[in-house]
Order: C-alpha cells, then structure tokens, then sequence
C-alpha cells in the first residue's frame, strides 16, 4: 500500500504544477517515480511502468488544467486547433523515423532548445497583459506550425515530450500572452497525449492499478493550480517554467552520457 501513497502524493505536486504552468508535468513526474521511491526503501519501479504512469499523468494533468483555463477564458480554441494538430502528426512521424538517426545528437539539439526556451523565460516580453483578452488574439498560422512541427517531429525522434518548450516559442516567436500559451499548451499537449496513451495502452505498458492514485490525485490538484495561476503574476510564472524548463535541459543533458 505504501507504493500507492507514495504515488498519489507524487501525483499531487506533478499535477499542481500541470495546471500552474500548463505543462504536461513528465518533466516532474517522471523523475520523482525514478528517484523517491529508493529513497524511502520502496521498491523502484521500471522505466517502462514509468513512463506508462507518466502518460496517464499528462493526459489527466491537461484535461484537468485545460478545463479550469478553459473557464477563465485563456485558451485560444484556434491557435489550440492548429498546433495541437500539428504536433500530433509531427510527433507520430518522428516516431516512426527515430531508428534511422542517431539519438545522442538529437538528444544534444534537444537540450540546446531547452536550455534557450529557459533563457526566453527569463527575458521580459513587451506588451505581456496580466488578463489578455482571448477573443481578440490573433497570431501567425505559419509561425504556429512551424513551432508545433518543429517540436513535435524532434520530441518524437528522441522520445521526449517536449511540450515544455512550446510556451517559450509561443510567446517569443509566435508573440501569444503567456496566459494564453500557458491554457491552449495543455489543449496542444492533450493531443500528443492522447496518442501516446493509446499507444502505451495498445502494448499492454500500463500498470493499471498503479493510475488509480494518480487519476485520483492529479485531476483535483491540475484543477487547482489552474486556479491558482490565475492569481500569480506573468512575472513569477514566466520565472517558474524557466526553473523547471532549466531542469529538463539538465536531465537531457546528463542522459546524452549516462543512458
């Protein structure tokens, strides 16, 4: 019983922070399932019992936290539309070409994105509103997709997400409020999601006993940091993703040498 603690306490931080800072929340759980668990004399869990409860995560991290930024009015049906699409094809076509080129370097390319989408995090965007008004957001369709694409094609051929990057590129390239990007990135990352659940599921990779802490913890505390989000600043939330987009960059970093 203590492994179902465990992970439904686990699930409660990765989640909260899903709907915080509109992101998946792999790069949070994922480690913490690897890494805690040892440290507390429970029995690890695999990689792949892992990475299948780190699926299950996201796709109820996301459906919890759109639907609390959906109401408050930050998610941008359209710009939701084009890159969630996007990157859904993108990252199935990535994945099914990822044997054919070489991992290490594309892992390398990957952490040189991170480390840059932490540092855009940093950086102070002009006219950023505190409550943007989502009727009247208008953006570059050739910019979205091309972000979409370009993120979803690498994360398929390295195996990673990398949803995490899609909010520094949506709001420096793609020039969306960080409101916006942070709710319609849950919808976006709802896509890949979906079909990486289906996946793991179809290739019996879920440990289904194991989900039921996690869907239990992670929709009230994804609903909640939604809310919460509402009242911390762009400032601090901009500050955030680039502490934990920073941590990413370092874990990619470190597995390019130790597998």
């Amino acid at each position: 019983m203590e492994v179902y603690y465990l992970i439904g306490f686990l699930a409660l931080i990765s989640g909260f922070l899903s709907g915080l800072l509109g992101i998946g929340g792999g790069i949070v759980m994922a480690p913490l399932l690897l890494y805690v668990p040892p440290l507390l004399d429970i029995a690890p869990l695999t990689m792949q019992s892992v990475a299948g409860l780190t699926i299950v995560q996201g796709l109820v991290g996301c459906l919890a936290g759109a639907l609390t930024h959906k109401k408050l009015h930050f998610v941008s049906n359209e710009l939701s539309l084009y890159m969630g699409s996007a990157i859904f094809i993108a990252a199935a076509t990535g994945g099914a070409c990822s044997s054919f080129i070489s991992n290490s370097i594309l892992l390398f390319i990957f952490a040189c994105l991170a480390f840059v989408a932490a540092f855009c995090m940093l950086l102070p965007m002009a006219h950023d509103s505190e409550k943007p008004d989502v009727a009247t957001i208008k953006f570059n369709r050739f910019r979205a997709l091309t972000v979409a694409s370009g993120v979803g094609l690498l994360g398929g051929l390295v195996g990673q997400g990398g949803s995490f990057i899609l909010i520094p590129l949506m709001t420096s390239y793609v020039q969306i409020p960080t409101r916006i990007a942070i709710g319609s990135n849950l919808v976006i990352v709802l896509f890949s999601s979906i079909a990486g659940f289906l996946g793991k599921a179809a290739t019996g990779q879920i440990e289904w006993l194991l989900t039921i802490p996690i869907v239990l913890a992670v929709f009230p505390a994804a609903s909640l940091g939604g809310l919460v989000s509402r009242w911390v600043s762009v400032l601090y939330l901009r500050r955030l993703l680039a502490i934990l987009i920073g941590f990413a960059a370092v874990r990619i970093s470190i597995s390019i040498f130790i597998p």
